[in-house]
């Protein structure tokens, strides 16, 4: 597998640190939540300290990737996110890694400033001496660029952001390393059936050396720039090429509010709610309508600035105040490919209709079902999953009821022990951006409704050329849902039309000491595919799920 962009150097201590921590991270997954998860007596006491197994295990990493910077930390930026999957012992345990990166010393740096521009004096007027924030690639300074010309007071205010001293070799060695835990993986049969963990890590490893590549970072914020520059919400900064190189990239100073300070937000008259659909508009606008999206949407790379051109409060209107909602670091973006694209867009239209057929065959096309996959089934269970989940927020989706699920895993039992999915190979940044993306909007509206916004953008697509072409019914099936009856009043008429309605009689012990049986046994084959694909392959290549989850 060719991972290397030129010199073999393989730091050999680093690498068997990280097989080491991963490695011990496998064993215990194994014994704990695999074999001991079907060992009755174990079972029990497994499920009762995994919250505080997975704490712990949280915490090494977060420890280990803060000492060992690099990739370590992009992926624990990755996992601190996904508040809507992961347990909160995991998210809350690795949230420090968004601000938590220890700086490079400031010589180290000031020497490839020096390398790339030359004498700093001749370009700015000013730099700062502590770095302003520090990633796992680089670290970015303020600074001022000298006056354009001499009748000027002062030049424009600015952000240096440089890579890290000898960072292709840090990145070639753990690169390298998570290629053995990718291998690793492969030896468990459900992981093994359902993705090529190679394959995904030499398309990870593509894309990250793209991301060292400042000038094609340079390239993403003008192409974005352009995207929105008439845009009245989303704001893109400026970049300044005459100062820019491979390793060092200057953008216009557009710090303001972070999107996850709630507290200054609110303090600023702007309303969290507001920025949650603005969030969620712009990522569907980016993926469904350009192909091209900001694909690491961490809380550090995101901004809000209340606008001072618009007067607020206004007589007669509502909400909150008007903002910018800023994009930072355009190093890592995803490229939706026509065909991808289409099927999509298909694919949010046939959710909006509540079509379970064609979500299935889209899902089908998108390469999501394995061969051997029960079409007709999964039909019936994607039917089933939208009568009970259409219409609510995005809370009620990340907690659903136990005994809904319970319901749900004794009657498609089958799908759960087969587990007819795989992971597409174009879905590594796309999952990894809407993953994000859905911790971000839980935390600023755990309220909001995904299925309005999916739907009015479905509409949208549904009212031009694009969206009639994918389907001629789907404007007269947005039409019925509109006019339909209550959704908890659809919900009973379809289950009873379709034989699925059931009056519920109190079992005897037996049957309920039947159903435990039955549910500590789905429990112990979801929680094996659950840890594996959330803390080992996560692990390995930021793996996230599809576009349709909202996440």
């Amino acid at each position: 597998m060719q991972l290397e962009d030129s010199s073999p150097i393989i730091d050999r201590y680093r690498y068997r640190r990280i097989l080491t921590f991963f490695g011990r991270v496998i064993i215990h997954l194994i014994l704990w939540d695999i074999v001991g998860g079907r060992i009755p007596i174990i079972n029990s006491y497994s499920r009762q300290t995994r919250p505080d197994r997975f704490r712990q295990w949280a915490r090494r990493y977060r420890i280990t990737a803060v000492q060992m910077g690099g990739v370590l930390i992009k992926l624990g930026q990755f996992l601190s996110s996904r508040v809507d999957v992961l347990p909160p012992e995991i998210t809350e345990e690795l949230q420090g890694l968004q601000d938590e990166v220890p700086p490079e010393p400031a010589d180290r740096i000031w020497n490839v400033l020096r390398a790339d521009l030359g004498r700093l004096s001749a370009r700015f007027s000013h730099i700062d001496e502590q770095p302003i924030a520090a990633a796992s690639l680089g670290q970015a300074y303020r600074a001022v660029l000298l006056p354009s010309h001499p009748a000027a007071d002062a030049g424009e205010p600015v952000i240096i952001k440089v890579q890290r001293p000898h960072i292709e070799e840090i990145v070639r060695t753990d690169l390298a390393a998570l290629a053995v835990v990718a291998r690793w993986t492969m030896r468990y049969r459900p992981i093994r059936r359902r993705a090529d963990m190679p394959a995904l890590m030499e398309e990870f490893a593509k894309t990250l050396w793209e991301e060292l590549d400042y000038e094609a970072e340079a390239d993403n914020a003008e192409r974005f720039a352009e995207m929105y520059q008439n845009d009245q919400r989303v704001y893109i900064p400026a970049v300044y090429r005459e100062h820019s190189t491979a390793r060092v990239i200057v953008l216009e100073d557009v710090e303001s509010i972070k999107i996850t300070d709630i507290e200054r937000m609110t303090a600023a008259g702007i309303d969290p709610k507001e920025v949650a659909t603005c969030l969620l508009d712009t990522y569907f606008g980016q993926v469904f309508e350009a192909g091209f999206f900001h694909a690491d949407p961490h809380p550090g790379n995101l901004f809000i600035r209340p606008r001072t051109d618009i007067p607020w409060p206004v007589e007669g209107e509502s909400g909150g105040k008007p903002f910018w909602l800023i994009f930072v670091d355009f190093g890592m973006v995803g490229r939706v490919p026509d065909l991808t694209g289409e099927n999509l867009r298909k694919l949010l239209i046939s959710a909006t209709q509540r079509n379970p057929g064609q979500l299935v065959e889209v899902f089908g096309d998108l390469g999501f079902l394995l061969p051997s996959a029960d079409l007709e089934r999964l039909v019936e269970a994607e039917g089933v999953f939208l009568d009970r989940m259409w219409g609510r927020n995005l809370l009620e989706l990340a907690r659903p009821d136990p005994q809904e699920i319970r319901e749900l895993g004794i009657e498609f039992r089958d799908l759960l022990f087969d587990f007819p999915f795989q992971i597409p190979q174009d879905f590594i940044y796309l999952g990894r951006a809407m993953g994000m993306l859905s911790g971000l909007v839980s935390i600023l509206d755990p309220e909001i409704n995904p299925w309005y916004h999916i739907e009015k953008f479905a509409k949208s697509m549904v009212s031009d050329q694009q969206g009639r072409q994918l389907t001629l019914d789907a404007l007269l099936e947005l039409a019925k849902s509109a006019i339909a009856v209550p959704a908890q009043a659809r919900r009973l008429l379809n289950a009873a039309e379709s034989g699925n309605l059931k009056v519920q009689a109190v079992p005897d012990p037996s049957t309920v000491k039947h159903q435990e049986r039955l549910e500590r046994r789905l429990s112990q084959l979801s929680w094996s595919i659950v840890t594996a694909a959330s803390m080992l392959s996560a692990a390995i290549l930021y793996l996230g799920r599809k576009i349709d989850r909202g996440e």
